[in-house]
């Protein structure tokens, strides 16, 4: 089904030269690298991190369709500010639960809150650049049709967190609503935000012996209850 105000763009669904085959070449090559870097033991990780990071990069330099094209554009934005608002709701009211439940953890201050959380933001806003501009862009362009496309892409998104079953299963559920929004409004902003802010709100909330700190891969199996130790003495700090 076509979104209201969603119209064709360089880049998107259609009027696109670009061949299938290097479309699905580009998904294989990408999400490969993704998962290297989540499989790969330090320090070998952090050289892989840098490979993907730059291996993306020029992907989407080579394929590069215009900013708009990939949701980074002002048309629709207003209207689909929702988006954010209502996760915000969901983000309170879990606040309110965790804060029952004694499973709240905050920040001493908005400086401890934003020196916790600051770095996890911008990283949000690249996996929801790398869910929607990147991946269900290809899958729209491979698959004949949107809904199929972005249920893909979100399985996609959700088998990046494995081995770790909460995130899996939460990405999968996200995924597959950023998908279908993003295929209705072609605007990338809210659903960026939403996406900090939902992680944000799951590192408050969510003890780390249930999430393991949000962690994937190798650090997901290597986890400990003594780096969850660790992790709360540093949230704690002023």
């Amino acid at each position: 089904m076509e979104g209201a105000g969603a119209s064709p763009q360089p880049g998107g669904t259609t009027g696109s030269a670009r061949s299938k085959l290097r479309d699905w070449t580009e998904i294989g090559v990408a999400y490969a690298l993704i998962m290297a870097v989540e499989w790969t033991p330090r320090p070998l990780q952090r050289v892989l991190w840098v490979a993907a990071m730059v291996g993306i990069a020029v992907i989407v330099w080579r394929s590069f369709g215009g900013w708009a094209a990939m949701g980074f554009r002002a048309a629709n934005l207003g209207r689909s500010m929702w988006i954010a608002g209502a996760v915000l709701v969901v983000a309170g009211a879990a606040s309110v639960v965790a804060a029952r439940m004694h499973t709240l953890l905050l920040p001493d201050g908005p400086f401890a809150f934003l020196g916790t959380y600051i770095a996890y933001a911008i990283w949000s806003f690249v996996q929801q650049f790398l869910l929607q501009s990147f991946f269900l862009l290809r899958f729209l362009r491979v698959m004949s049709g949107e809904r199929g496309a972005a249920m893909i892409a979100a399985v996609l998104f959700s088998t990046a967190h494995a081995p770790n079953p909460f995130l899996m299963t939460l990405t999968l559920v996200w995924g597959i609503a950023a998908c279908m929004l993003f295929v209705r409004y072609r605007n990338i902003y809210p659903l960026m935000l939403a996406h900090a802010i939902l992680g944000i709100t799951v590192a408050m909330t969510v003890p780390g012996t249930v999430d393991h700190n949000m962690r994937v891969g190798l650090g997901y199996l290597r986890y400990s209850p003594h780096m969850h130790a660790q992790h709360m003495h540093r949230l704690m700090q002023p």
